[in-house]
C-alpha cells in the first residue's frame, strides 16, 4: 500500500518575515513551514560540525562526555528565534514544577526538573515513527547538520491513521499497513519536505509526522505552547482523562478515591493532570494581567490604547477565559476544594520572576521599550486594588472562573 504525497511544506526566508506575519500565516492558522536564515552566529553551528558538514562527535565527547544532567548553563549553543519565544511551557518550567507527586517528589529530581528543550542526534538511516507531539504542543526543530525527510498529515485527517477502535496509530507509514486493521489509511493525503542544514521546521499542533534522517544529523528542538494552541492541550488532557477513567472503571465501586486515582494516572501518562493545568492557567492569567497593569496603570486600563503588546495580552487572556469555562463543565475538575490558592501564587517569588521574564520576552517580540515610569515591578502591580478579590475564597475552579470574568469585565472594551 503506497503513501500518497500531495504537496510540499512551504519554505520561507525568516529574515523577510515579521513576527506578526508569522503569527497570522502559521501560528494562528496552525500551518507548518520551513524557515531559513535564522541560525546565523549560533555557536552550535560552529562547534558541533566539522569541515565536511558531519557531526563533530569528538567535541561532544571532550566537552560533555561526563555529563549526566544539564550542567552547562554558561555554554550558549543557540538563541531561540523570535518567532518561537512566546513559549509558555518552558517559561513555566523554568520557574515551577508541572506536577508534584508527594510520594516521589524531590526538588532536584531529574524528572521534576525536566523541560521540553532537546538536542537530537541521529545516524543516517535512523527514523522517528509516526506521532503527534507531547501535549499536542507546537514544536520547532533546527538542523545543525545533516538532512531530514519529513512526512506530515493534517489534523483534519489524523483519524485515518488510527485502528478500528481508535486506540492505536500506524507505526511506520512506509510499511505494508493492514487495510483490515487501519481501514482509513489509504485515504490519507500527506505532505512532505526535505529539511537541510541550517533550516528550522515549525510543526503545528496535532500534525502527525514521521521523520527520516537522510544523513547523520544533529538538531535542536523545542516543544512549546501558548495562547494560540492552548485549546489543543486541554482537548488532549480531556481525552486522556476519559481513557484513563475508562480503563479502571471496574474498580470504581471499591475505590475510596477513584477520582484521585484517575488524576494520578493522567499525570503519569500525559505529564500533567487537571489540577496541574488549572494552576498553570492561573499563573499565566495573573502574569498577563501584571503585564497589562505594568503597561497602562490601574487608572487607564479600561481605555488603554491597542498597541501590539496590548493586543497580544488580550489574545492571551481571552484564550485562558475560554479554556476555564470549558473546564468548568467537566466532572473531574469540580469539587476539589482549596486546590487553587491564589494568594499563595501571588506571594510566590518564583511567580514574580516568571512575570519579569514574560515582560522581557514580550517587550522583545513587540520591539517595545519598557519605560521606567510605566514598568513597575511585579510586586507593585500585584498590590493594585483589583487583587483584593484574590482572597482565600478564590480556591476552586468556580471561584477562579468568576475571578477571570470579573477581571475581564473590569477591563471593559479592552
Amino acid at each position: 500500500m503506497g503513501v500518497e504525497i500531495k504537496g510540499e511544506i512551504e519554505k520561507v526566508n525568516g529574515k523577510e518575515l515579521s513576527y506578526n506575519e508569522f503569527v497570522d500565516r502559521y501560528l494562528a492558522k496552525n500551518q507548518p513551514v520551513v524557515l531559513t536564515g535564522l541560525m546565523d552566529n549560533w555557536r552550535a553551528c560552529k562547534d558541533w560540525v566539522i569541515d565536511d558538514d558531519a557531526p563533530n562527535l569528538h567535541f561532544f565527547s571532550t566537552h560533555f562526555g561526563k555529563s549526566k544532567v544539564q550542567e552547562y548553563p554558561e555554554y550558549v549553543a543557540y538563541r531561540t528565534p523570535l518567532f518561537f519565544s512566546d513559549d509558555w511551557l518552558n517559561l513555566y518550567l523554568d520557574h515551577h514544577r508541572m506536577h508534584k507527586n508527594p510520594d516521589v517528589y524531590q526538588e532536584s529530581n531529574e524528572i521534576c526538573c525536566s523541560d521540553y528543550r532537546f538536542v537530537y542526534m541521529g545516524a543516517k538511516g535512523s527514523w522517528t515513527p509516526l506521532h503527534a507531539d507531547v501535549f499536542r504542543s507546537y514544536s520547532w526543530s533546527a538542523n545543525i547538520c545533516g538532512k531530514k525527510k519529513w512526512v506530515f498529515l493534517s489534523p483534519s485527517q489524523c483519524h485515518l491513521v488510527y485502528d478500528r477502535n481508535m486506540k492505536n496509530t500506524v507505526y511506520n507509514i512506509f510499511d505494508d499497513v493492514s487495510e483490515t486493521q487501519f481501514p482509513g489509511f489509504k485515504k490519507a493525503i500527506w505532505l512532505e519536505c526535505i529539511q537541510n542544514q541550517n533550516e528550522i521546521i515549525f510543526v503545528p499542533s496535532g500534525w502527525y509526522h514521521q521523520v527520516h534522517n537522510l544523513e547523520d544529523t544533529i538538531s535542536i528542538n523545542h516543544n512549546w505552547f501558548n495562547a494560540y494552541n492552548l485549546s489543543w492541550v486541554w482537548d488532549l488532557l480531556l481525552r486522556d482523562y476519559r481513557e484513563a477513567k475508562e480503563y479502571i472503571e471496574d474498580i470504581k465501586d471499591i475505590c475510596d478515591d477513584f477520582e484521585g486515582v484517575c488524576q494520578r494516572n493522567l499525570a503519569a501518562n500525559t505529564g500533567m493532570n487537571f489540577t496541574d493545568f488549572l494552576i498553570f492557567l492561573a499563573r499565566f492569567f495573573l502574569a498577563n494581567v501584571v503585564q497589562l497593569y505594568g503597561q497602562h496603570g490601574n487608572n487607564e486600563i479600561a481605555n488603554c490604547k491597542s498597541s501590539k503588546m496590548t493586543q497580544q495580552l488580550a489574545v492571551n487572556l481571552a484564550s485562558i477565559q475560554e479554556i476555564v469555562h470549558r473546564m468548568r463543565s467537566i466532572e473531574g475538575v469540580q469539587g476539589n476544594d482549596r486546590f487553587l490558592d491564589m494568594k499563595k501564587i501571588l506571594n510566590d517569588p518564583k511567580f514574580v520572576k516568571q512575570c519579569s521574564d514574560m515582560g522581557r520576552i514580550y517587550s522583545m517580540i513587540h520591539e517595545q521599550q519598557q519605560q521606567e515610569s510605566r514598568n513597575r515591578d511585579a510586586e507593585e502591580v500585584l498590590a493594585a486594588d483589583f487583587m483584593e478579590c484574590c482572597s482565600s475564597s478564590v480556591c476552586t475552579l468556580d471561584d477562579f472562573v468568576k475571578f477571570v470574568d470579573f477581571i475581564l469585565a473590569k477591563f471593559g472594551n479592552f
